[in-house]
């Protein structure tokens, strides 16, 4: 059951990698001779219009095989033949497609299990809004005369405030009325003691989302700053077996802790193609830039021998990662 869980996630978020290069190549006019899911021998296909569609035995990535993309063609609808922005736009759409796919599947679980809203679920025993009256089904509206329209306005007004007075006004059965708390210091933040209740809305799902995925990014951008300083270590770098473990823990617990990894591991597919190494999207995307400063493009034979040591480089990492893995997985049994 991990396995088959794993295999739905991999899948799925290839999928979205490979379709932000497919749908972007024929929206620019590139002809596209293969979608495929999956390396290695071909387990499935179907002969589209001009495209083979296929499933390929080794679930460790995929490829959109475009004309003129590694090879001269003078074909107009060749790869090569199209504007540096329109490649660079091809290039790119995979790893923006993987954001974007997290974007959904956070909204997907945020509006499952609702949003923060400015309803009052508990007002916690001893902490100030108790003692000013606060209670549970209040909604704030006001903190010091400015509207409070989401859960975040009110921490953002409330966290750099403890021990300031603060008029806090709250609707109650339809009246307005007025209290006054001073929040607490707790771990170096102002603190009133309330839970928030939680409201099905797709615009602050969509919202709470986008936010949580820049911020995942901006922590996995840390890491590899931290990584590459060695201020991090390499024993918190894990390879697909030690990921198909981690599926399979948050299998065990639900779906949304599922679908919560998933959003992870898309995030963390789209970062790491847009790194400028060999045989990944950033590079691909950093040799076309040095092609505009250049004026002229780059010999194809010289950029493919990069792009295929890279690929063997990547391999060779991937094996060691994995043995790695596996020793872990051993030791922890």
């Amino acid at each position: 059951m991990t396995i088959i869980v794993a295999l739905l996630v991999f899948g799925v978020i290839v999928l979205f990698h490979e379709f932000g290069h497919f749908i972007i190549a024929k929206a620019s006019g590139v002809k596209v001779h293969e979608f495929a899911i999956g390396m290695g021998p071909k387990i499935a296909s179907i002969q589209g219009k001009e495209t083979l569609y296929s499933i390929r035995i080794l679930p460790i990535g995929g490829y959109v095989k475009m004309l003129g993309e590694n090879e001269e063609s003078d074909d107009e609808r060749s790869f090569g033949n199209k504007s540096i922005f329109k490649r660079i736009s091809i290039i790119a759409a995979g790893p923006i497609m993987n954001f974007i796919l997290a974007v959904i599947i956070f909204a997907v679980i945020f509006m499952s299990t609702g949003t923060p809203s400015t309803t009052v679920k508990e007002a916690m025993e001893g902490y100030p809004a108790q003692q000013a009256g606060i209670m549970q089904g209040d909604k704030i509206v006001e903190i010091e005369g400015e509207k409070i329209s989401e859960w975040s306005d009110i921490t953002s007004r409330i966290g750099p405030s403890a021990g300031e007075e603060l008029e806090i006004s709250i609707e109650r059965d339809g009246n307005l009325l007025q209290k006054v708390v001073v929040p607490e210091e707790e771990d170096g933040r102002g603190m009133i003691g309330i839970v928030p209740g939680n409201e099905k809305n797709i615009f602050y799902s969509l919202k709470y989302s986008v936010q949580r995925t820049l911020w995942i990014l901006s922590q996995m951008i840390g890491f590899l700053v931290s990584l590459i300083g060695g201020k991090a270590a390499s024993s918190e770098v894990v390879g697909p077996v030690g990921i198909i473990n981690v599926v399979g823990e948050a299998a065990k617990i639900g779906l949304l802790n599922v679908l919560s990894l998933a959003a992870v591991i898309s995030i963390n597919l789209g970062l790491l193609n847009l790194l400028p190494i060999p045989a990944l999207d950033g590079s691909r995307i950093l040799f076309l830039i040095v092609e505009l400063i250049r004026g002229k493009k780059l010999d194809q034979e010289k950029e493919g021998f990069i792009h295929f040591i890279g690929f063997a480089i990547l391999i060779a990492f991937m094996i060691f990662i994995t043995y790695k893995d596996v020793i872990q997985l051993l030791k922890d049994k």
